[in-house]
């Protein structure tokens, strides 16, 4: 055998291996792409009409993908409910680790996470209305689910970050940690829920700007509203 034709042999070998794996990033691309099409498309029709409500085939035709490949995807339309959440949370997820490793103060920390938790529900509003209506309509079914499998594990972490707080004397220890977790979550969902309303209320300054909003709400849960000499 000549050099020539090893060399066309290997060739040929090395050719059909780039085209193995050409083909393999390729498909693992569309795959992405359809993922993020199906849940994309399963955010914006559970959130308009709610879990019940919202078939398969209509995922699919929103999505521009077939039925079947939802299913290649994810095993059942709860499974695809529970990404769609998921998905959402995986954000949330990266700033609390922001929010853990950064060597800033505390205060400064939490102001812009706070800021952050804001912004992202604003921005993703299907989201936000996708959760507010599953638990008001399903809480006692689904609320288990949604603490376990999507939200419990970030709430945790918030928790334990504002505990380390604590511990570095950042903040009070005689109170819960969970509490404020609770508190700031809650002040920033309320903002989203009533924005609209708060914008006609003349003592509002805040309803157009989000950050001022966060600021004014920070510095009363860090502060309160008692005056310094009687607290």
């Amino acid at each position: 055998m000549t050099n020539r034709s090893v060399s066309g042999i290997f060739g040929n070998i090395f050719i059909r291996v780039l085209s193995v794996q050409a083909a393999k990033i390729l498909k693992e691309s569309a795959d992405s792409g359809s993922v993020s099409r199906i849940l994309a498309a399963a955010e914006m029709l559970f959130a308009e009409q709610g879990f019940d409500a919202v078939s398969m085939s209509a995922i699919a035709e929103k999505a521009g993908v077939s039925k079947a490949n939802i299913f290649h995807h994810f095993s059942s339309k709860n499974a695809l409910y529970m990404a769609v959440f998921g998905s959402a949370c995986k954000e949330s997820r990266e700033r609390l680790e922001l929010l853990e490793s950064s060597d800033d103060n505390f205060v400064e920390r939490l102001t812009r996470f706070a800021n952050g938790h804001l912004q992202a529900i604003l921005e993703h509003s299907n989201m936000a209305r996708l959760v507010l209506r599953d638990l008001l309509e399903n809480g006692a079914d689904r609320g288990k689910d949604l603490a376990e499998q999507v939200f419990g594990p970030n709430f945790a972490k918030l928790v334990e970050i504002i505990r380390s707080g604590q511990a570095r004397g950042e903040l009070r220890t005689d109170v819960d940690p969970a509490m404020v977790a609770v508190m700031l979550i809650a002040a920033n969902v309320y903002f989203f829920e009533a924005r609209e309303l708060l914008r006609h209320f003349p003592a509002v300054d805040f309803a157009d700007d989000p950050q001022h909003y966060s600021a004014k709400m920070l510095q009363l849960m860090l502060h309160g509203i008692l005056p310094q000499e009687t607290k």
